[in-house]
């Protein structure tokens, strides 16, 4: 089955006003090509100048006039204003069958309806005419590539430009009192991505609230080794809480199957013979919810490859960045958090709980090393994924 790529540029006015998570939330739920790669960019005047150049002349003299829009948007809002200040754009690249066609379709075309709601541009951009002909008013909201070849072409420059990149935005976003500036990490979990929903949509747009900036944004196949060290301080947390009360609970069932009252000092036993395993196998649950793979099930040198479930990783910046996502996502247990909480809206236990968020600036910067979010993923995922295309 021949597969095509597709993009979807999310626009920084549209980042700005806080919709990326309505237009994925859109994308998810229309498209059925496979969301594959995502990168956060803050395009050079360079860069926008090579993107703009590669839109190719339209067919005919009313399909230029819309591609002659799309070029001088590119280099008006994609290029650094005059302080020299960047602005964010989020790539998104699906594959599929039909990729092209089914991004086209939710995305919408530039004869802009002002009328309907009916697609992305419908919904969040504008095109205004002046009555001499002239354009008052121009935005987009997406940005996509309208044709095999020229996806492609569009792909190899943003790859090249990813290259020289690095995949966090930081410094990018300007803040009256930089100091205050925290950096937190979110993961939205393997349950959100499981079958086709606008749920990863959704979860972002109720996090857009905190006025917090995303300045990063990829797809993870955590492996059974990141896990285990990303979970590692729960593990010894299930091991001190869980342990003791199941020494007492094991006691108390022992006591009313026999008939027996057992001197209470056999707790410690039963903690230590009962409880500590059953921490340690609801430890390997949490594994094997964010890898796919049990430790214990999983050959040691096998713990290192990417695992076979998806998250979203995302990093938030802001002032007080850490404690505003954590009141939006709410406690643990989704059963006790308040209503309006990202878990309570979506999540099922304390493990399907739709998202994590660090607790600290310190644990941030903890688990982005362990994700290698810094890395530039981009780059090898996008060569292969032509590479693929290419093999049919």
């Amino acid at each position: 089955m021949n597969q095509q790529l597709a993009y979807a540029i999310i626009t920084p006015y549209t980042i700005r006003k806080s919709r990326t998570g309505a237009v994925l939330a859109r994308l998810l739920s229309r498209v059925s090509s496979e969301l594959v790669c995502t990168q956060m960019f803050a395009p050079t005047k360079e860069m926008a100048l090579a993107f703009s150049a590669g839109i190719k002349p339209g067919a005919t003299e009313e399909e230029e006039k819309y591609r002659a829009l799309i070029r001088d948007y590119v280099l008006q809002n994609l290029s650094p204003d005059s302080s020299g200040r960047r602005h964010r754009v989020l790539m998104l690249v699906f594959r599929g069958e039909n990729a092209i066609e089914e991004v086209s379709q939710a995305v919408g075309y530039l004869r802009i309806s002002s009328a309907t709601g009916e697609t992305i541009r419908d919904t969040y951009g504008d095109l205004v005419w002046n009555p001499d002909g002239t354009v008052r008013y121009f935005e987009p909201a997406v940005l996509i590539g309208d044709s095999v070849e020229n996806t492609l072409e569009d792909l190899k420059l943003w790859m090249d430009f990813a290259a020289t990149q690095s995949p966090i935005l930081t410094n990018i976003c300007v803040y009256d009192q930089p100091v205050k500036i925290e950096q937190t990490l979110v993961i939205i979990k393997p349950d959100s991505w499981r079958q086709k929903s606008s749920r990863p949509g959704a979860i972002i747009d109720m996090f857009s609230r905190t006025g917090l900036r995303i300045i990063a944004c990829r797809f993870c196949r955590m492996s059974v080794a990141q896990a285990m060290t990303f979970y590692g301080p729960v593990r010894d947390v299930l091991c001190r809480k869980i342990a003791p009360g199941i020494g007492v609970r094991a006691r108390e069932v022992l006591e009313e199957e026999l008939g027996i009252k057992l001197d209470p000092g056999v707790d410690a036993v039963f903690a230590e013979k009962v409880g500590i395993p059953y921490a340690l196998d609801q430890f390997e649950r949490i594994v094997e919810f964010m890898s796919g793979h049990r430790p214990s099930a999983c050959p040691q040198n096998e713990w290192e490859a990417a695992g076979t479930v998806t998250s979203m990783v995302l990093v938030y910046e802001g002032e007080n960045a850490v404690q505003k996502i954590r009141d939006v996502l709410g406690p643990t247990d989704p059963h006790k958090a308040p209503s309006g909480t990202v878990r309570r809206e979506f999540g099922s236990d304390v493990m399907v709980n739709t998202a994590h968020a660090s607790d600290s600036p310190e644990n941030a910067r903890r688990e982005m090393t362990i994700l290698g979010i810094g890395e530039n993923q981009f780059l090898l995922n996008i060569k292969n994924l032509l590479r693929e295309c290419a093999n049919g």
